[in-house]
């Protein structure tokens, strides 16, 4: 089967583009999701990241505040690598599990930190929803309400948009309308399919 990594700056549009190939039948594997799941109470990450980063962290229902996790690591490289240890390696094998179980021509392994994580090697081609920084800002800005001072933070500590195009095999420009953005997931999903069968 082959495996297509999706990937993109925050705000590019990697959720929609996911959706749509889903809508072709296409299974996705999603890395949040996977992360999301590990520190849920009782599960694997969940006392580790406690232990690590203390009991601070915990909401009042148990649950790690991942907002407040975030806020931790964000400014601080050495926390964030610490909780990098933690979480990819465990990522990395639930996206093999997974991958391993489908019986599709090819998926799709939305996995945001793709080229920072060193995660290259679990697909065969690399797929880079882009777009232009402003809109980038404005779409961000809009979903989750942060200033365009801390947009511009998160895109300025995310992987240079010239390197992530760099590794990209197959690239999806996001600057325009829902069809436009259909018509390139159409072509793409008959591209895939092809190279699947080969």
């Amino acid at each position: 089967m082959l495996r297509v990594g999706l990937t993109g700056g925050i705000g590019s549009g990697k959720t929609t583009v996911a959706d749509m190939f889903a809508n072709h039948g296409v299974p996705a594997i999603d890395a949040d999701e996977i992360a999301r799941a590990l520190v849920a109470p009782y599960q694997p990450a969940y006392d580790e990241i406690i232990d690590a980063f203390g009991r601070d962290i915990v909401d009042g229902d148990g649950n790690i505040d991942r907002d407040k996790l975030r806020r931790l690591v964000f400014d601080d490289t050495q926390r964030r690598r610490e909780l990098e240890t933690i979480l990819h390696p465990r990522v990395r094998t639930e996206i093999h599990h997974q991958s391993v179980e489908l019986d599709a021509p090819y998926c799709i392994i939305v996995i945001p930190l793709l080229i920072e994580a060193d995660h290259l090697d679990l697909v065969e081609r690399v797929l880079v929803v882009d777009l232009d920084e402003e809109k980038q800002v404005h779409r961000v800005g809009t979903r989750s309400g942060f200033s365009e001072a801390e947009v511009r933070k998160i895109i300025a500590a995310q992987i240079e948009r010239s390197e992530r195009l760099r590794h990209a095999d197959d690239v999806i420009e996001n600057n325009a309308d829902i069809a436009s953005l259909e018509a390139q997931v159409e072509k793409l999903h008959r591209r895939y399919l092809a190279l699947a069968r080969e």
